[in-house]
């Protein structure tokens, strides 16, 4: 503790899984110190009574959400917290001097009349809202290292977003024609107790959830938009499967030049991501699995191309927790902070 060359750090909402995930990457990288963990219910508790694995590794106590003490101690804050919370802390945070990134909804839109249409929330905070970076670094990187608030992406417009990014940029598809089917592991429901989630439940089970609703919709059709550069509308289904971390989404689109073959199209994606160390561009026939990216920052992309139907297919892989939260968080402050944009993060999975 209280090492000065190190920026010191805060977590606010430590308890879940993003929180622990924060933890793990964070208490392993060079250039920076815990020195901050909050939360609500579990305030007054040793952490390692939540993690008790951690037991050989963290010392520190929950504490009250307080951001006079937050701004205080910390440099950078990560909040962690239920959609509509952080829009009540990150204003005075950032006016306060502290770099904040969220990994809730509440700073992912543009337009605060869609997040309040899906998250039910009115806001205030339009100002500070207007000034805030959608964090993900294959697109908005430069956007990212001027920031001082960034609202980290979720996990599936994260995969789904990287699979198409290349196709809307350079109007290779008809973008109406965009279908996500996109797979999930339990983790990405949090760690509170669910009756969906209960093993009993989600074992030897696989079921669709959210179908034409779910909140992540209009947040994988803002950035789809900016890319095309008109209004885009994806549909989106996601599904619960029973393994405890991981995305899979597999995306369907009609190729407006049916010229272009399976060779082709590994080529333009190799290019659109040959500064992003952590896309893996897969070579003809290799589809990826979750397994591959378990721990790790990476998303691996796998492409195939139906002539039959003159559609591509984009298989999409990540870990929902790693590259899909915290990893990405971490990728984020990174940049923010003029580091190495891979520092501190893993690139090797858990495997098998």
């Amino acid at each position: 503790m209280g090492n000065p060359k190190r920026v010191p750090i805060g977590i606010v909402g430590a308890s879940g899984y993003g929180g622990v995930q924060l933890i793990r990457l964070l208490m392993e990288h060079p250039e920076v110190e815990i020195v901050y963990l909050g939360g609500d219910s579990s305030a007054g508790k040793p952490y390692t009574d939540l993690y008790p694995h951690l037991i050989h590794k963290v010392s520190l106590n929950v504490e009250p959400i307080d951001v006079d003490v937050i701004a205080s101690r910390c440099e950078v804050v990560f909040l962690g917290l239920p959609n509509g919370i952080a829009c009540d802390l990150a204003p005075i945070l950032v006016e306060k001097g502290c770099k904040v990134l969220d990994l809730s909804a509440d700073y992912r839109f543009k337009d605060l009349e869609t997040y309040t249409t899906w998250y039910k929330k009115e806001r205030t905070d339009q100002t500070i809202a207007k000034k805030a970076v959608y964090g993900l670094p294959e697109l908005y990187r430069e956007e990212i290292k001027a920031s001082s608030l960034i609202g980290c992406p979720g996990c599936y417009p994260t995969a789904s977003i990287l699979a198409l990014s290349p196709l809307l940029k350079q109007g290779l598809i008809v973008p109406e024609t965009a279908i996500i089917d996109a797979k999930s592991g339990t983790s990405g429901g949090g760690r509170q107790a669910k009756v969906n989630m209960l093993l009993a439940e989600a074992d030897n089970s696989l079921g669709a959830y959210g179908v034409a609703k779910h909140r992540h919709t209009p947040e994988i059709e803002q950035v789809c938009s900016d890319l095309a550069g008109h209004e885009v509308r994806v549909q989106f289904t996601p599904h619960l499967i029973p393994m405890v971390r991981g995305i899979l989404a597999t995306v369907y689109a009609t190729l407006r030049d049916p010229g272009l073959v399976r060779e082709d199209l590994i080529t333009i994606y190799g290019a659109f991501y040959r500064s992003s160390s952590f896309v893996k561009i897969l070579p003809n026939g290799v589809y990826p699995q979750t397994k591959w990216a378990a721990g790790t920052n990476l998303c691996y992309i796998g492409i195939e191309v139906d002539p039959r139907t003159d559609r591509i297919i984009v298989m999409s892989a990540i870990d929902n927790l790693v590259k899909g939260q915290a990893g990405q968080a971490v990728q984020c402050l990174n940049l923010m902070m003029g580091w190495d944009e891979a520092l501190g993060l893993p690139q090797i999975s858990f495997y098998p």
